[in-house]
C-alpha cells in the first residue's frame, strides 16, 4: 500500500479487522478514539516496558529514517513496536512480550489524540514496520546505556 497521512494509515490499520467497513464507522465515531485489532495478520506487536522502550526507540531514530508504527500506553509504561507477523512467536526475550496471532490491541485513530494510548511513531499507511534485527539492536544499546548511567548514578554517591 502507498501513500502517507492518517487516511491511508486508517485504511491500513482497518484492512486487519474482520470487518474493515464497520471497524472505520466505529472508529471514527468512538468517542474514545480507539479500536481493537488482531495483532498477527499485518504486524505483530512487541510490548517493552518504558524505561526500556523510550531509549530503544531513541536508538531505533538513529538508525532508520523512520522504524515502524510505535505505541505507548498509560502513563508511557510500555511501548509497543510493530514488526513483520509471526515475530511474536519467535521472539526470545526477558521482560518482552508479544502479541501475535489470536491477540488484539488498543490502537488509537491516527492522527487523532485519545484518552491513554497514544502513537509515538504514527504509520503513514505505507506497511512499514521495524525491523525485529534493529529493534534487538536498539534495545541492546539502551540497555547498555541504562546500565552506565546506572553505574554513575551509584558512583557518585560513594
Amino acid at each position: 500500500m502507498n501513500g502517507s497521512g492518517p487516511k491511508t494509515a486508517v485504511e491500513w490499520l482497518a484492512s486487519v479487522a474482520p470487518d474493515p467497513d464497520a471497524c472505520r464507522w466505529e472508529w471514527e465515531r468512538n468517542p474514545l478514539g480507539v479500536a481493537l485489532l488482531p495483532a498477527g495478520r499485518r504486524w505483530d506487536v512487541l510490548i517493552l516496558p518504558g524505561e526500556l522502550g523510550h531509549p530503544a526507540l531513541d536508538v531505533l531514530l538513529r538508525l532508520v529514517d523512520r522504524p515502524g508504527p510505535v505505541l505507548a500506553d498509560f502513563g508511557d509504561a510500555r511501548l509497543g513496536f510493530f514488526v513483520p507477523p509471526g515475530t511474536a512467536a519467535r521472539w526470545l526475550g526477558t521482560g518482552v512480550r508479544g502479541a501475535g496471532q489470536g491477540t488484539w490491541i488498543v490502537v488509537p485513530y491516527p492522527g487523532r489524540i485519545s484518552g491513554g494510548v497514544r502513537w509515538l511513531v504514527p504509520p503513514d499507511g505505507s506497511g512499514t514496520l521495524t525491523d525485529p534485527a534493529l529493534l534487538e539492536l536498539a534495545m541492546h544499546e539502551a540497555a547498555a546505556q541504562i546500565a552506565r548511567e546506572g553505574r554513575e548514578g551509584r558512583e557518585g554517591r560513594d
